[in-house]
């Protein structure tokens, strides 16, 4: 039964107002940090119709380190600026088969990483993919919003940048 303050989740648990104020609001867009792969802050699309954080990389190339499969690629982490490009290197948490907003499927590298969004810093699950033609180099998908983020899809930037 719900009251006035609680509504469903998707997975049918309740959620309440109460819950809600406990959370940090953001917008649609907000710049993140993404520490363990050297990138200090790159605008990201706070994205409620993904499931999983995305990545747009390119060069990837898959090496092993101490017996476990590790990637090196490439990000442009700068938004429409394709000369500026950073390096980086995670172990291979798994491989996906992703469906994207046109439903094509691709198999994908998923990498564990540390998340800075606001005062908060926490590790998602995110997905490479080479598709350097996307507005914005990194989509926060649901998985890494629930329980923490609430929102708000009339602003921008509400959060400050994370600062190196």
């Amino acid at each position: 039964m719900t009251d006035n303050n609680t509504s469903r989740t998707a997975n049918g648990e309740d959620f309440n107002i109460v819950q809600a104020n406990a959370r940090t609001v953001v917008g649609w867009r907000e710049w993140v940090g993404l520490p363990g792969l050297n990138i200090q802050a790159i605008k990201a699309k706070v994205d409620t119709g993904a499931r999983t954080s995305c990545l747009h990389t390119f060069g990837i190339e898959e090496y092993q380190k101490d017996g476990e499969k590790w990637v090196k690629f490439m990000v442009h982490p700068i938004q429409d600026d394709v000369h500026t490009e950073q390096e980086c290197h995670a172990k291979v948490f798994d491989m996906r088969t992703v469906r994207d907003s046109g439903g094509h499927e691709t198999y994908r590298y998923v990498i564990e990483t540390q998340l800075i969004i606001g005062d908060l810093q926490y590790p998602i699950e995110m997905t490479l993919t080479a598709r350097d033609n996307m507005t914005f180099r990194m989509l926060l998908g649901r998985i890494a919003m629930e329980g923490r983020l609430i929102v708000q899809p009339e602003a921008s930037f509400i959060l400050q940048a994370p600062q190196g």
